[in-house]
């Protein structure tokens, strides 16, 4: 009989599959979580102070959404990197990392709508 040259795919309980550390997986959850309150971060600062606004402004027919968008990107991918590094290899509770991370997304999404960031406009 000829061997099956295709491996088993790992089933739930696995011993093997159990031993693989969920640390990078983590690490990327959480990163997406950082980066989604960072735009709703920098998308309130800019509503609350000009010069904020100004500075984020990197391109003139964008506005500040180029910033703002420029600035979640790098704070994601350099989150992304730190907690790569110190979870790799380590068993981490992915579940936690979700929970942490859809708090992070709801708060982010939270920044980017109209009455929430406009209610620290400045008083004209």
């Amino acid at each position: 009989m000829a061997s099956n040259p295709i491996p088993a795919a790992p089933v739930p309980g696995d011993v093997e599959a159990a031993d693989k550390p969920e640390g990078p997986v983590a690490a990327a959850i959480l990163a997406a979580g950082i980066g989604a309150l960072a735009l709703g971060v920098l998308t309130t600062l800019a509503e609350a102070s000009a010069p904020i606004k100004e500075f984020l402004n990197l391109y003139d027919p964008v506005g500040p959404l180029s910033g703002k968008t420029t600035g979640a990107i790098v704070i994601w991918l350099v989150a992304w990197v730190v907690l790569h590094l110190i979870y790799r290899g380590k068993a981490v509770e992915s579940r936690l990392a979700l929970t942490v991370s859809l708090v992070l997304i709801g708060l982010g999404v939270l920044g980017t709508f109209p009455v929430f960031f406009q209610a620290f406009a400045p008083v004209e």
